[in-house]
């Protein structure tokens, strides 16, 4: 297994084991201290955790090397158990709003002052995780770690709409008990809007949209570089799981015989894969200079 997955793989353990104590803490705060918008932070804790197991799953099946039915080996697994974990904050969104809605129109206690102090916690706690988490994937490439991370900022953000909302119940009094609700309905709406932001990346990886830039700048520098190699022409980019696939086409002198063709492009092969260790693979194509 690369050390990415294995990195990866031990992040989402830490996540479903962070999600589960924090869900259980908001369920009993929210019950004791009369707060729907803490109970509906429960929920959608409760949904983080399965989908950290999503994640976690979706990575150790991602993480299994190719064969003969998946030359390209199984990373694709991974932005697939994206919309999964998407499909969670969609629900866990909706649910949220459905209850806060039938909560504001039911009367309803004030929420007990100590209710603050567990959200302000659970805010730093969360804001931790999120940052944690986001580091991670962006050091392993990996689209499934940054939904999970985005799981953590959402509910961060459901966490301080509630601490809000609860604030200003307690300090405004009679007629403002529905305040966390309130909160609750408007943080459902950032968790939708949490949810296009993973997906949006995650349809783009599946459908092999070219969003790598910096990587093809580097690839062509180094392919460059190369004595033997007049220009690159096409330089197109997968990405699978948490590696890439390269196809690129390069220009060499077109006297030159088919063999000094062939090495100089394993040559440039050689280097890519040495100096881009995420690069799982180059397939080069070699073009005679007076034809581009």
């Amino acid at each position: 297994m690369q050390p990415e997955f294995r990195e990866a793989i031990k992040t989402s353990y830490l996540s479903i084991a962070a999600n589960t104590v924090l869900a259980i803490a908001k369920a009993i705060t929210g019950i004791f201290g009369n707060s729907y918008a803490l109970i509906a932070d429960a929920i959608e804790s409760t949904t983080d955790v399965f989908s950290s197991l999503l994640v976690l799953l979706g990575l150790r099946y991602a993480a299994k090397p190719a064969d003969e039915n998946h030359p390209y080996g199984h990373g694709k697994a991974e932005p697939l158990i994206t919309f999964l974990v998407v499909g969670f904050l969609v629900a866990s969104a909706t649910l949220i709003a459905v209850e806060s809605i039938e909560n504001i129109q039911t009367p309803h206690e004030v929420p007990e002052p100590y209710t603050l102090i567990v959200l302000a916690v659970i805010i730093i706690l969360k804001e931790v995780f999120y940052r944690f988490v986001s580091k991670k994937s962006t050091e392993t490439s990996s689209s499934a770690l940054k939904a999970d991370a985005w799981h953590h900022r959402s509910d961060a953000i459901t966490s301080l709409m509630a601490f809000i909302g609860i604030s200003i119940a307690l300090y405004m009094g009679k007629g403002y008990e529905n305040a966390d609700d309130w909160a609750a309905l408007l943080a459902s709406g950032f968790i939708l809007f949490n949810a296009y932001l993973i997906l949006r990346p995650a349809l783009g990886e599946v459908m092999d949209e070219h969003r790598y830039e910096g990587i093809e700048k580097k690839i062509r520098n180094i392919a460059e570089k190369n004595p033997g190699v007049v220009e690159t022409e096409k330089c197109f980019i997968r990405k699978t799981g948490m590696t890439y696939h390269v196809d690129l086409h390069i220009a060499v002198d077109a006297n030159i015989s088919v063999k000094q063709g062939h090495d100089i492009a394993h040559l440039v092969k050689d280097e890519i894969l040495e100096q881009l260790p995420q690069i799982a693979d180059v397939l080069i194509h070699v073009e005679p200079d007076d034809e581009i």
